[in-house]
């Protein structure tokens, strides 16, 4: 890592360190809400997006290009290291992740093996671009939590009350746990392969772990959060953990052992920062559906985020989860720079 990224604003703060102004990066920032983006992608299914070196490469420089944000994050998606182990599994538009033979005995958890750099070279290739030209401006790399993996997998797909997700945790949780152990080295694996290729920072996103209350977290979920935390500590990369719902869960979320919390929208974040405890960065947490609004709120909103963000011992600028598929790229552009100006201290 070259001086003036280790330096950059986005890791200085995910480190707890002084920054000149709040860095700013979106989740979803590359994707459907930019021309450019449906542009490249058309005709072009997701998965086969996701494992082509160049169109990874374009799709994650595009928001860094239109918004000069402080951080790209990896064109990728959270199901692709169980397709590149076999999985059979497609994401349908308009659907979201499918599972053709969902898991739900022990045969079927055994089955998952662990990944191999060379089950995903594709990621490989494309980090090693990117890492050359984004030069000073940080990558950060991703994976899918252990038990929205397994919402997926055994659900065969998007669910909205996760029945048998649940119905698995509470009922066989020795079935739960060997599966959940399966994902988090898979998980583990995948964000190893990005660090190697060159990452500066990663992201474990737990997008449906807020169905869980804190009792269950505790006792199904962080023990193999945690492990995946601490597989990553000597790698000397920012940690950032985001899940969607989790209120009732910041501090555990802080006990899992990333050095970044992300925060959605429910949540003030000064409000967060009390419940995620000390030692801890935060992340967010700008409403998504506030870029729909008229300019003088989301610039109203804006100012909140940062003004209860400095509570914080470090914060990053962020929604409080992706931009919509409907958002005005030119409104998120302008956003970018209303965080620049008005956190400059």
């Amino acid at each position: 890592m070259t001086p003036e990224l280790a330096d950059s604003l986005f890791l200085r703060a995910c480190r707890r360190r002084p920054v000149s102004r709040t860095p700013v990066w979106f989740m979803r920032q590359a994707g459907r809400s930019l021309p450019e983006y449906r542009a490249v992608r058309q005709g072009v299914p997701m998965l086969t997006a996701c494992a082509t070196p160049d169109l990874i490469a374009e799709v994650t420089m595009q928001p860094v290009r239109r918004y000069g944000v402080d951080a790209a994050i990896l064109f990728s998606d959270i199901v692709v290291p169980l397709k590149a182990i076999g999985i059979d599994l497609d994401i349908k538009p308009g659907v979201g992740p499918v599972v053709a033979d969902p898991i739900r005995d022990a045969a079927a958890v055994e089955a998952l093996r662990p990944i191999e750099p060379g089950d995903v070279s594709y990621v490989t290739e494309a980090v090693r671009a990117l890492t050359g030209e984004l030069g000073a401006t940080p990558l950060i790399g991703f994976a899918g939590a252990p038990f929205t993996l397994a919402s997926y997998l055994v659900e065969g797909g998007p669910s909205k009350n996760h029945d048998r997700t649940k119905a698995m945790m509470y009922g066989e949780p020795r079935l739960w746990h060997a599966l959940m152990d399966r994902l988090t080295t898979i998980a583990l694996g995948f964000l190893r392969v990005q660090i190697a290729a060159g990452v500066s920072a990663v992201q474990l996103f737990d997008s449906w772990v807020g169905a869980v209350a804190p009792d269950d977290y505790r006792e199904f979920v962080l023990p193999h959060t945690r492990r995946i935390f601490d597989g990553l500590a000597e790698a000397g990369v920012p940690r950032i953990h985001f899940g969607v719902g989790t209120g009732e869960l910041l501090g555990l979320l802080g006990e899992a052992g990333a050095d970044v919390v992300g925060v959605d929208w429910r949540v003030p974040l000064d409000e967060a920062a009390r419940r995620v405890g000390p030692g801890r960065a935060l992340q967010g947490n700008l409403d998504p559906a506030v870029l729909l609004a008229p300019w003088e709120v989301v610039e109203r909103r804006a100012a909140d985020v940062l003004a209860r963000g400095a509570k914080a011992e470090g914060h990053v600028f962020n929604l409080g989860h992706g931009v919509l598929p409907g958002t005005d790229p030119d409104r998120l552009a302008r956003l970018t720079d209303f965080v620049r100006e008005a956190s400059a201290r």
